[in-house]
């Protein structure tokens, strides 16, 4: 039986131009899989593990701007999506989650594949609808199409987010013979118009006053997308009011004035008095550097953050202003009316910039071969303007402690889990043909394996996977490292390669154990392919921590020079 309101719901869909669904197999889901899957205007591809499928969605609807949808059967593959869910929520990524559901009346009543769905992700998303179960009434009908409209237009607005669709469907599922298709021309559409707030001209006023009295102001921008116009209007805040811009590299707003190292010297003892702000303004998400949030936290400053929808943000304790305007449009009133700053704070923190640029280099030139100095020298091969995925634990912090990039750095800092990495990666292949490169580790890689069973092609695809067969993050954290049961129940050693998942999925792989099999590797690394390529590090945990030891000692003193 065709059940028309789920045809309406693809239409309208359609109509506010989402293009992709990302689907997993189930008998329940049927009605809403055949009318995604038959829509012309929507490219539906399907997924099996729906925890992998949501992270793919997540990779496409993070590069789209735009929800993608996910549609699953009934029962705990709902509850697989969780992962996925929470991770957009936190990163602002639009989904829309639609879960077969059997009808309320069956629900804790000993019948297959049923759980408590409605609510199921709890405030991990914007917001759940239930969508009638019968439509013998034209209110019914009604009732379903609002529904749709509302929670597309609530998954864009600002802060974008997952939205929850739950759907109590009864058999049969299957349209009979001779039943078509027909999809509404025109569906009952609405849309929700939004602006950027702005700050009162009297607000204004008042920051004006306030800045007046500020000598040394810092800008700090979160996790976002790149950004031209804004790196632009940070870059001459720099260049001409001796603002002092600190940028991780999931900022992807590293410009030629920012300071991008500072991890190499926050946290160490003697730091300079001069370096502490008087006011720090931040914008966009989270932060890598645990440093540069504990240093702030310590020092004596007031903090204003930039959040369109005027939610309290207060990362370094100090929160005491929240500017509900755009970043664009407030920078450009700062760049015109902000007094220009001390110059000696500004140099202060150049100054140690300049110092650990030089020192890296030569860093390197003595250690020897490990996960550091591999990431060292493949940064300087990956194509300019490509796109960097790098999972959690040690591959993002290594890239944030080599300084700036200028490719897009894209990492799951929403919830840090390292689960979905590899899948999230694979969604962003199916949205360009840039070269795409992830960054991941071992204990990440092989979690998330599930991300390349499918029947799509990525050969843009490129994967690092530093292979130290444990979860070498916690031989650096001064805690677990002094444990008798690191090695066992923290690193949680593995003996694991990717050799057998590369012939299993039919990827190009190449094991790397040294310096001159890495170069020679790397000269063709990024030459176009059918298949997608890995390239397996395999190094020593013990080792590695030492090599960064090694490196922290070199910078230290290169710090310490007068």
């Amino acid at each position: 039986m065709i059940i028309q309101p789920i045809l309406d719901l693809v239409a309208i869909c359609a109509k506010k131009g989402i293009q992709n669904a990302i689907l997993s197999p189930g008998s329940r889901c049927a009605p809403l899989t055949l009318a995604f899957v038959r829509h012309p205007e929507i490219h539906s591809r399907t997924i099996s593990d729906e925890r992998s499928a949501g992270f793919i969605a997540l990779g496409m609807a993070q590069q789209l701007g735009q929800p993608v949808v996910l549609v699953c059967t009934s029962g705990s593959a709902a509850l697989n999506y969780f992962p996925a869910v929470s991770e957009a929520f936190f990163q602002q990524i639009p989904l829309l989650v639609l879960t077969a559901d059997r009808p309320a009346e069956w629900i804790d009543q000993w019948d297959g594949q049923t759980i408590f769905q409605e609510e199921v992700y709890g405030k991990h998303v914007k917001k759940t609808f239930r969508f009638p179960d019968s439509f013998e009434q034209k209110d019914q009908v009604w009732h379903a199409g609002r529904i749709v409209n509302e929670a597309i237009n609530l998954s864009r607005q600002f802060p974008a987010g997952p939205v929850h669709i739950n759907i109590p469907l009864r058999e049969p599922f299957y349209p009979i013979e001779g039943e078509k298709f027909e999809y509404p021309e025109i569906p009952r559409e609405f849309t929700t118009v939004t602006s950027q707030p702005q700050l009162s001209e009297e607000s204004l006023k008042h920051i004006k006053n306030r800045l007046q009295e500020v000598k040394r102001l810092m800008i700090i921008p979160g996790q976002q997308k790149p950004n031209p116009s804004l790196q632009s209007l940070l870059d001459q805040l720099s260049k001409n009011q001796n603002v002092v811009v600190v940028a991780d590299t999931i900022s992807n707003l590293q410009g030629e004035q920012s300071i991008c190292l500072h991890d190499h010297w926050l946290g160490n003892e003697n730091l300079p008095g001069e370096l502490a702000p008087d006011l720090v303004i931040s914008f966009g998400k989270s932060l890598i550097s645990k440093s540069l949030k504990q240093f702030l936290r310590k020092q004596a400053i007031s903090h204003w953050h930039i959040q369109p929808d005027g939610q309290a943000k207060d990362t370094f304790q100090h929160l005491t202003r929240i500017l509900a305007c755009s970043p664009l449009g407030f920078f450009t009133w700062l760049a015109q009316n902000l007094p220009t700053q001390e110059s000696e704070f500004a140099k202060a923190w150049m100054s140690l910039e300049k110092k650990v640029q030089a020192a890296l280099p030569p860093a390197f030139e003595s250690v020897e071969f490990g996960e550091y100095s591999v990431l060292h020298t493949l940064l300087k091969k990956i194509p300019p303007f490509s796109k960097i995925h790098l999972a959690n634990s040690m591959a993002v912090r290594y890239v944030n402690f080599l300084g700036k990039r200028n490719q897009e750095i894209i990492c799951n800092r929403g919830t840090s889990g390292i689960d979905g990495s590899n899948s999230t990666a694979v969604g962003c292949t199916f949205t360009t043909k840039e070269p795409v490169t992830l960054i991941t580790g071992d204990m990440a890689f092989f979690y998330d394996r599930n991300a390349f069973w499918h029947n799509y092609a990525m050969p843009n695809l490129r994967i690092v996977m530093l292979n130290n067969h444990a979860g070498g993050i916690f031989r650096l954290i001064e805690g677990p490292a002094k444990q008798p049961e690191l090695e066992e129940f923290f690193e949680t050693r593995q003996k694991l390669n990717a050799f057998h998942l590369a012939a299993e999925f039919g990827f190009e792989y190449q094991l790397i154990k040294n310096q001159e099999e890495l170069e020679k590797a790397l000269t063709n690394f990024y030459e176009p392919s059918l298949k997608p390529k890995i390239l397996e590090i395999e190094s020593s945990s013990p080792k590695n921590a030492e090599i960064l030891k090694q490196v922290k000692t070199h910078i230290k003193r290169a710090i310490q020079e007068k």
